[in-house]
């Protein structure tokens, strides 16, 4: 299973296109992202002998906007992958951009993790877990921490990304990494169902994919449940 490998991503020089604030300068750099990000993926993917495909990006804008797995109507979303159509949302308005201002590599650890979800769909692992969530009932405390593991492996695998093009000649720099490193706090907050995990594990477990770059320290499936809370 490709979890159980001890592989990991290359270390790979990534080019990036300059960040700026405003829609057309980010679709520009999640385009230049998605080359280096496929890259890196593939090459893990083929030395574990598993197929890969490229993902579609879409950069929806506006306030009410659709896709096959839900919308949005007068109100911004998150980025957010949906399997059904193996496409990565990445709309300029759901970035926090106001919060986090020019700083590309909060944006750049947001578009790995997506990607990382595309990873677990190609890969069997997303619909395994969805078969299993849905068996144990969507919002049941079983079916959360199913959620919740698959959240932070994408965490893992979005550390992972940057932990391999950091300081490769390329444009992942050090001072890019860092900023994504300080802002991983992006676990369950206020009301909502306990579905992404804590803030401290949505950063430890994405620290954890930055600095090990192993496939198997990203196993969150084989994680105590106090690890993935």
């Amino acid at each position: 299973m490709f979890s159980k490998s001890d592989g990991g991503l290359p270390n790979i020089r990534c080019g990036l296109n300059r960040w700026a604030n405003n829609p057309s300068a980010a679709e520009s750099f999640f385009d230049s992202a998605a080359k280096c990000t496929a890259e890196s993926w593939k090459y893990a993917l083929s030395y574990v002998g598993l197929p890969f495909n490229y993902p579609d990006i879409k950069y929806p804008s506006g306030s009410s906007w659709s896709s096959p797995c839900g919308g949005v109507s007068q109100g911004s979303a998150a980025a957010f992958y949906c399997p059904t159509n193996q496409t990565l949302y990445m709309p300029y308005e759901g970035l926090q951009v106001k919060d986090f201002g020019n700083r590309p590599g909060v944006y750049l650890a947001v578009f790995a993790h997506e990607y990382g979800h595309h990873i677990q769909q190609i890969t069997g692992i997303m619909p395994a877990m969805n078969e299993k969530r849905y068996d144990a009932g969507a919002d049941s405390a079983e079916g959360l921490e199913y959620s919740r593991r698959l959240e932070l492996q994408a965490q893992c695998f979005s550390g992972m990304f940057l932990g391999s093009t950091v300081d490769r000649g390329g444009d992942v720099n050090r001072a890019m990494y860092n900023d994504a490193w300080r802002t991983q706090q992006r676990g369950d907050h206020g009301k909502g169902p306990r579905d992404h995990g804590s803030d401290a594990h949505s950063s430890g477990w994405w620290q954890t994919g930055a600095l090990k770059n192993r496939n198997v320290q990203c196993n969150t499936w084989a994680s105590p449940s106090g690890d993935v809370s």
